[in-house]
């Protein structure tokens, strides 16, 4: 402890106390004129990962933000991830200036805006554009039934923050000040280059150009990392015995049984998620009325699940 100092905690202590590196993106809404809104935005992450009926991003900001205001009036927006470039870099520390209206911000934008898959498939919807030099974006819609968050109401006119007699735990209007948006994926649209990457096997160089907002702010600058590309470090290998693989798939259903070969398939599979893979083998099992798992049934499971990823 003695090489630690004890660093006071303030607000947006993301900015204030800490060196902690971001992802900056472009979050684009439609404004009450029909005008695409970019916002620059680095407090966003993944939220629903895995195991729910949808996959979601979580984005963080000032409830009186454009963003803010057009998402609980519209619903919709896209998460732009602009590539490692200086001048856009500065023209997302141009659009975060709080207070500018979207005429205001957008009257000079330096990126392109187009329309997104949504618009595409939805010629008589409603959607913000998309920006193009993006390497990839993310087609979102709000959640507000979440925390019920459905009736959060637009910000009065003349007013700079919320106040309400209570506020939203972790979707909606959250604070005086913050509000948060539990974003549900609708598209991942990614440029050609990296789309192949990720579905033919990503290599080092493969990797796309991100800035890294480093957090830390002072009262002149915003700082951020150029992308210097990537460096590869082999996963740690730790097979699982067959004996404990087998101990493990024994008590998961009597009425389905695993070969040897069929188990010597999974022996790489983290002991902690091996439960889940035993689970969805016998749900399959169970589908196709198989009785025995062998190592054809498992290539077959290996199979269906490779073509769900993609």
């Amino acid at each position: 402890m003695d090489a630690f100092k004890n660093l006071r905690i303030v607000d947006n202590f993301y900015q204030t106390s800490l060196f902690f590196p971001m992802p900056a993106v472009l979050v684009s809404t439609l404004s009450d004129d029909g005008q695409t809104n970019c916002g620059a935005y680095s407090l966003v992450q993944p939220y629903y990962v895995a195991g729910k009926d949808f996959y979601a991003m979580l984005l963080s900001c000032r409830n009186s933000s454009n963003t803010a205001q057009n998402l609980i009036k519209r619903k919709k927006c896209a998460i732009n991830f602009f590539p490692d470039d200086r001048k856009y870099f500065k023209e997302a520390v141009r659009l975060g200036w709080p207070g500018d209206t979207t005429a205001e911000k957008m009257k000079d934008f330096n990126m392109t805006l187009v329309d997104g898959l949504r618009a595409e498939n939805d010629p008589n919807g409603a959607y913000p554009k998309i920006v193009e030099e993006s390497f990839q974006v993310l087609e979102c819609t709000w959640v507000d039934a979440l925390d019920n968050a459905q009736d959060d109401g637009p910000l009065p006119e003349g007013e700079d923050h919320y106040a309400l007699p209570k506020y939203h735990d972790f979707n909606g209007i959250t604070s005086p000040y913050g509000a948060h948006f539990i974003l549900k994926v609708d598209n991942i649209l990614m440029k050609e280059k990296y789309y192949h990457s990720i579905v033919n096997g990503v290599k080092g160089r493969d990797f796309p150009p991100c800035p890294v907002d480093y957090g830390y702010r002072d009262s002149k600058n915003f700082w951020y990392h150029k992308h210097r590309g990537m460096i590869a470090e082999l996963l740690p290998v730790r097979k699982t015995t067959l004996a404990s693989v087998r101990y493990a798939a024994d008590r998961i259903d009597p009425t389905v049984q695993f070969t040897d070969d069929a188990l010597e398939m999974i022996v790489n599979v983290p002991r902690i998620f091996l439960p889940t893979v035993l689970r969805g083998c016998v749900a399959w099992a169970k589908e196709n009325s198989v009785q025995k798992i062998t190592a054809a049934e498992m290539q077959t499971i290996n199979d269906k699940r490779s073509k769900e990823k993609k």
